[in-house]
């Protein structure tokens, strides 16, 4: 499996399969694809799977798309303006990923429900209780909103985001929140109560357009009417 990714921030990711080779997608998520594809809608995992990719922001049933009789291709869109990445997962190096991230991914990967352990952190961290987790052994694509920034957090070091930036983290890395100090800070400051940390070891994917700062913006102009 070989693939490429265009198209800026209306991203696409091209994925050319081997014959025989086969790839697995998020319900709905095939843009394009040459012919020879033959698609199959599983469960991919049992009843048990299928409830947790619907909590985890899915459809609970998977497509698998194989080449049959030579070489094929298939395209997978972002479904709003931002990125496509690539991650090479590998046995006992899960990611965790916002709800409704996962796209696309060789078959032996396997996606899967987080909960979040801290009550106060789903509540209140801006990403919920409820994340993506992503394991096993192949290649993951994730889309995310606007742009997206890396770090690399050492053990213990720590970096505070704002509601809804957080995009993914290794699974290494611990997630949880801290208040916003000072009573003006909190009613001025315009950044909300609570911030979201993340502690590491491992790395931490942040994007810059979240899709809800973008609903909350527009709101202002849409005027409703009876």
């Amino acid at each position: 499996m070989n693939y490429e990714i265009t198209g800026g921030n209306l991203p696409v990711v091209t994925i050319n399969l081997d014959a025989g080779e086969s790839v697995v997608t998020e319900g709905g998520g095939m843009a394009w694809m040459s012919p020879n594809l033959k698609m199959e809608t599983t469960s991919n995992g049992g009843v048990g799977k299928m409830i947790g990719r619907a909590f985890s922001g899915e459809s609970m049933f998977q497509n698998i798309y194989t080449a049959e009789g030579a070489p094929g291709m298939i395209a997978c869109a972002s479904k709003f303006p931002g990125s496509i990445k690539a991650f090479e997962i590998t046995p006992g190096t899960p990611i965790i990923l916002q709800k409704t991230a996962f796209l696309a991914s060789s078959k032996g990967v396997e996606l899967a429900v987080e909960f979040r352990k801290k009550i106060g952190t789903g509540f209140f961290g801006g990403e919920g209780f409820i994340m993506q987790r992503v394991s096993g052994n192949g290649l993951c694509f994730a889309e995310f909103d606007g742009h997206v920034v890396e770090y690399e957090l050492s053990a213990g070091e720590q970096i505070v985001i704002d509601t809804g930036h957080l995009a993914g983290m290794s699974g290494s890395c611990q997630m949880d929140i801290q208040s916003v100090k000072g009573v003006k800070n909190v009613l001025f400051g315009g950044e909300g109560i609570f911030n979201t940390v993340v502690t590491g070891p491992g790395k931490v994917w942040l994007q810059s357009m979240p899709a809800s700062n973008v609903a909350a913006a527009l709101s202002s102009y849409i005027v409703t009417s009876k």
